[in-house]
């Protein structure tokens, strides 16, 4: 797959709320595509300079306020810490900005909601960064599970072991394990492969999970079994330990491998019951954000329609909940 996709003309001004990796690799994806993007709100001066100077953004903010009133954007990507989302987001559509969010949108489905409500009162796009969601890469997936023939099980797998679980190990808590924050694994990584199953399957009928939670409470790793009449799905998701095994949807004619790390699907192939291993001919672009950042500005140009993607992402964070309420995870943010 190549990168053809110029934004240049879209008409966003983006601005961007947080200075993570993850704000970096959106920088990346969008000098990839030639979106605009004219300015960064950070709490803090420095780290908002230096993000900045990184990137070549003329404009700093410090005042959130100052930063939501600017003629400077008319969008904003959110890139704060999970309990931030909601607040945030309802702030910018309250000023008249569309919000591409990064995942998990909300720390609960009934904060999502609000946030959509408020978009569709102010006729503004709102839309999940959920990057697999966009990228042609499912579309793929979806082709080859029509070979599969009568589905039967899916396995679908993101377990990364963090760069962040030793410190915790050694006694220091950064943010990325602390539940205050709404941080668990489930909304870190999970939320990845929770989203591609339902995008692929929809809404499971039942959910059954059991989670490794920490001395400090924090959800380490998850697995959950979702059912789906006479098929069933499993997710596993962990920060604590790393997997190297594939995604799998199997049927009763063959089965589709693709993964690892479900945040981009690099890789792929397809076993035929009959034929062994068919060939795929598959190659996944480097930073698969310019998907995410097309279908943003297509859907603030009117040129598609982003329900399904709201439908998906509520879908998934009713799964979450469910997930929390079944193993004890609760955030401040919940009340």
């Amino acid at each position: 797959m190549t990168n053809n996709i110029d934004l240049k003309d879209s008409g966003i001004k983006l601005g961007i709320i947080g200075t993570n990796f993850i704000s970096d690799t959106l920088m990346q994806a969008a000098k990839l595509t030639g979106l605009c993007v004219s300015a960064v709100f950070s709490r803090r001066r420095d780290t908002g300079e230096a993000f900045a100077t990184k990137h070549g953004i003329e404009n700093v903010f410090c005042d959130f306020e100052e930063f939501l009133n600017s003629d400077l954007i008319n969008a904003v990507y959110v890139a704060s810490p999970n309990f931030c989302h909601c607040p945030q987001t309802i702030a910018a559509l309250e000023h008249g900005k569309h919000v591409l969010c990064e995942k998990p949108a909300a720390s609960n489905l009934a904060d999502f909601e609000k946030m959509r409500s408020l978009a569709t009162e102010k006729n503004l796009v709102l839309l999940e960064a959920m990057r697999p969601a966009f990228d042609p890469a499912l579309d793929v997936v979806r082709k080859q599970m029509k070979k599969c023939g009568k589905l039967r099980y899916a396995h679908f797998e993101y377990s990364q072991y963090s760069s962040r679980y030793d410190k915790f190990k050694n006694g220091e808590i950064l943010n990325a394990f602390n539940p205050d924050f709404s941080n668990a694994a489930v909304m870190d990584i999970g939320v990845y492969p929770l989203n591609v199953c339902v995008s692929l399957f929809g809404a499971p009928d039942a959910v059954i999970s059991r989670s490794v939670i920490l001395e400090n409470g924090f959800e380490g790793q998850g697995n959950v079994l979702l059912s789906y009449g006479d098929m069933t799905a499993e997710v596993t998701y962990s920060k604590i330990t790393h997997a190297v095994l594939p995604s799998i949807i199997r049927g009763e004619e063959g089965e589709v491998h693709f993964g690892n790390a479900l945040s981009k699907i690099d890789k792929m192939s397809f076993f035929s019951r009959r034929n062994g291993e068919e060939k795929i001919d598959f190659c996944a672009v480097e930073n698969n954000m310019i998907y995410e950042l097309s279908a943003f500005c297509d859907f603030v140009n009117r040129k598609r329609d982003n329900s399904e993607y709201l439908d998906c992402t509520a879908q998934t964070l009713a799964v979450i909940d469910e997930i929390r309420r079944q193993n004890g995870i609760v955030f401040p943010d919940d009340k």
